[in-house]
């Protein structure tokens, strides 16, 4: 059964590998798109919303391009942009916290530590929200039920963490390679709702 939609999916004349190259290449495209849309920095979360949906048509051998990603990131982003300013108020919180730490705040390591990992947990949630994404979805529900994915969900979320230490070692080494990591990121979390999905 399995061999058989594997062999459904496969396009006549294209090898597998061919296959696997293909959508490695549309990961990497995805990332300058999501980059690009990101770049006011508050429409991080819709852009990544528009980069699942579309590596999404890309697995499912649906027909989608640019115009999609944009009309995707249209509807995203008039709500979205709401989740992207606190995502950036959660991360301006957590660096007052590190400078209180290295401040010599008393239970400050405890403190920062806490605030460190609450800021991943909510990173991974609002990729795995991002990931789950459709036209008209509420983000208030799409983040509520990533939140209880992410924390029931421990293999999935430790995936898109190590996902998004590779963007962040990837911008560290060169700014170029973190862009095209941002596609991988986005079909990491593609994969890891569509693995949630079917259990």
């Amino acid at each position: 059964m399995t061999e058989a939609r594997a062999k459904a999916r496969t396009e006549p004349g294209e090898s597998r590998f061919a296959q696997g190259f293909a959508l490695f290449a549309e990961c990497l495209l995805t990332g300058v798109w999501i980059a690009v849309a990101a770049l006011p920095l508050v429409t991080a979360p819709a852009a990544f919303a528009a980069g699942a949906r579309h590596l999404g048509r890309r697995l499912a051998h649906e027909s989608g391009g640019w115009r999609e990603f944009v009309a995707d990131f249209r509807a995203a982003v008039r709500r979205g942009w709401l989740v992207g300013v606190v995502g950036w108020v959660a991360l301006a919180v957590v660096w007052v916290d590190v400078r209180a730490v290295r401040d010599g705040l008393p239970g400050g390591p405890l403190v920062g530590a806490v605030g460190v990992l609450a800021l991943i947990g909510a990173a991974v949630a609002g990729l795995r929200a991002a990931a789950d994404w459709r036209p008209g979805a509420s983000w208030r529900s799409l983040l509520a039920r990533a939140g209880r994915r992410t924390v029931l969900d421990p293999a999935g979320s430790f995936l898109l963490v190590a996902g998004l230490a590779v963007v962040v070692c990837s911008a560290w080494f060169s700014a170029p390679l973190a862009v095209a990591a941002l596609g991988a990121v986005a079909a990491a979390a593609v994969a890891v709702e569509e693995r949630h999905r079917r259990r």
